[in-house]
């Protein structure tokens, strides 16, 4: 995401375009035509009582509660229909609010229903810096305990491309997207730079070692870079996700000025920044060297008003078929809500057979998944939404 477009949007109201779209993208296609998802329409979930809500995830505990990540430093729980008053949780005290920075991250522990322990992704207020922080319920299953244990922290050389995606993924592990550092292009590398945390995705194993222990298959669990890392190359992977049918990891990766893409990551994956932007060379911006570098699975160029990509779900759910097996994503600044087929671009390789499924006035920060895969859309300006097909 950009600062300056986070920023903006902290006085903006939204309104929803209810048009339906379902044209192609016009971008070079490759492979087999794609099959036309359904169009979508957006229910509206919750339209007001949230300061610039950042993500939105589910406990896995049965209870059907969504969990809501506002970037001032509150979750709040959406329940039976409604929003409740009292937080989850609130570290607003903790966090550097403004731009990129924040309460930027939530992850519920694979066995929370009884381990009751929840992992966050914040902005310290002091002087930027990432904290993943533990917390653990308290007897109200509404309500977590204050206090906390620290696990990682990593210093923070400017302002923006903070990441801040936390999520466990099918192996029990919890991985972190970490961006580049912030300024522009990148200045001191750290995209590549193995030693460094920043322009990774990191994994760490909660539940040995103290603070963390390191997964054993780790890339550099025996040296050659810094074993939290699981893939590198990153600008600002700002939300990934699992697909939760076939494990892959999508993560979305906002571009500097040109490109937006999407990737399937595997591990010890090198994804090209600052080397390449998106599948074009960007430093130096002719002739760069690409071997061993990853391609993303889907970009899209800089136009209209397109400018920063919001990651999203491979739709695994069951009340829209139409959808399923479509990796729903959206861009922050045009609005437009997009989806392409996992199984055109599992096989590898750039792709292009995105759809536009709906243009809407949102800024869409984040989309987010129940218990039972259904998707759901978030508005940086104060609203969450559910997708559903068509009628």
């Amino acid at each position: 995401m950009r600062n300056v477009r986070l920023g903006d949007l902290a006085a903006c109201c939204v309104l929803l375009l209810v048009g339906v779209a379902a044209s192609a993208w016009g971008m070079a296609a490759k492979g087999a035509a794609p099959v036309t998802p359904s169009p979508i329409v957006l229910s509206p979930v919750v339209t007001s009582d949230l300061r610039q809500p950042l993500f939105l995830t589910h406990a896995g505990d049965g209870s059907g509660r969504l969990f809501v990540v506002e970037q001032v430093g509150r979750v709040r729980i959406y329940q039976q229909g409604r929003l409740l008053e009292t937080s989850f949780l609130d570290v607003s005290d903790l966090v550097s609010f403004g731009g990129e920075r924040g309460l930027l991250g939530l992850a519920f522990h694979p066995a929370y229903r009884t381990t009751g322990r929840v992992f966050v992704n914040y902005s310290r207020e002091s002087d930027g810096a990432t904290i993943l922080a533990e917390y653990r319920v308290s007897n109200n299953p509404d309500l977590a305990k204050p206090e906390a244990k620290i696990l990682l922290v990593v210093e923070q050389p400017y302002g923006n491309h903070n990441g801040g995606m936390v999520a466990f993924g099918p192996d029990g592990h919890l991985y972190i997207g970490m961006g580049d550092g912030g300024a522009g292009g990148d200045p001191g590398d750290r995209g590549q730079q193995r030693q460094e945390l920043l322009g990774k995705v990191l994994r760490i194993d909660v539940d040995g070692g103290s603070p963390y222990a390191i997964p054993s298959d780790n890339p550099f669990v025996s040296g050659g870079g810094r074993p939290e890392i699981f893939a590198y190359g990153f600008r600002n992977p700002w939300r990934f996700s699992f697909d939760r049918q076939t494990g892959r990891l999508w993560a979305a990766d906002v571009g500097q000025n040109a490109y937006e893409e999407v990737s399937l990551v595997r591990r010890g994956g090198n994804y090209g920044w600052r080397i390449m932007e998106g599948a074009h060379c960007f430093k130096p911006s002719t002739g760069c060297p690409m071997r061993g570098l990853e391609l993303p699975a889907v970009e899209y160029a800089h136009s209209g008003s397109r400018c920063s990509i919001t990651g999203g779900y491979v739709y695994r759910g069951g009340e829209m078929p139409g959808l399923r097996g479509l990796y729903v994503f959206g861009d922050y600044c045009s609005g437009e809500i997009f989806g392409v087929q996992e199984a055109e671009i599992a096989g590898g390789g750039v792709t292009a057979h995105p759809s536009v499924l709906l243009d809407t006035d949102l800024r869409i920060s984040s989309f987010g998944e129940d218990e039972r895969g259904e998707l759901y859309v978030v508005d940086h300006a104060g609203g969450v939404y559910r997708i559903n097909t068509a009628p």
